[in-house]
């Protein structure tokens, strides 16, 4: 898979690839992942997820091994796109409501460099912004590290941007779009592309989308 052509946002590590899997290989995944036993959710405060790959902690992974049904994409991430170091051995499944979303957030080091997120069911806004830490004031110097009021980020307008993930879509970013941005969903009960950097890709894989909740595979 040539790369080069699928580049999007402000930084050179961000991938859209639209139609990354059939119409039959998403039915299979919503299959497995809703067909299996209810006990694999965990419910958080405002969605639900599955963990599959062993356990994260503040020392690695504690693996176990992948089913079949997910290793399947798995591998065909890892082989087409030739950006993991090895294969990919942990996948959490987040479930979104129409008005759920998640804060602004990194996904720590125990995932770094890259990640990958699958996108089933329905369109969904994924947002980037650079990480407090690293914005710049009007002269460009660095700007203190600070939280906003409600310690939830506020938007840097000017370096950030929005990739909107239509179904069957893949989004990679690696490098410095993880180290140096955050990103999130919103939980406006209507999703907003008007801003994103790549509506005309995404929008000409929209004839088979859906109204169904979107399911986001964070696959690492």
């Amino acid at each position: 898979m040539e790369l080069e052509s699928f580049r999007v946002g402000l930084t050179p590590t961000v991938f859209y690839i639209p139609g990354f899997i059939t119409d039959e290989e998403q039915t299979q995944l919503l299959n497995h992942i809703y067909g299996g036993s209810g006990s694999k959710w965990k419910t958080l405060k405002n969605r639900r997820l599955q963990n599959w790959g062993g356990m994260v902690h503040e020392k690695g992974l504690v693996p176990q091994e992948l089913p079949s049904w997910l290793t399947k994409i798995t591998e065909k991430i890892h082989e087409s796109t030739g950006l993991f170091p090895s294969a990919i051995n942990h996948v959490l499944i987040n479930e979104y409501h129409p008005d759920q979303g998640i804060m602004p957030h990194q996904d720590g080091p125990a995932y770094f460099p890259v990640v990958a997120i699958l996108s089933l069911g329905s369109p969904v806004v994924m947002d980037f912004s650079p990480h407090l830490r690293l914005r710049s004031s009007d002269d460009d110097d660095i700007s203190r590290d600070q939280s906003g009021k409600s310690g939830v980020p506020e938007r840097d307008d000017k370096h950030s941007f929005s990739v909107l993930m239509m179904p069957r879509s893949l989004l990679i970013f690696k490098d410095d779009a993880y180290s140096d941005y955050l990103h999130g969903i919103s939980d406006s009960p209507t999703q907003c592309y008007k801003q994103v950097i790549n509506e005309a890709e995404a929008l000409s894989y929209s004839e088979n989308s859906s109204g169904e909740d979107g399911v986001h595979l964070p696959a690492v």
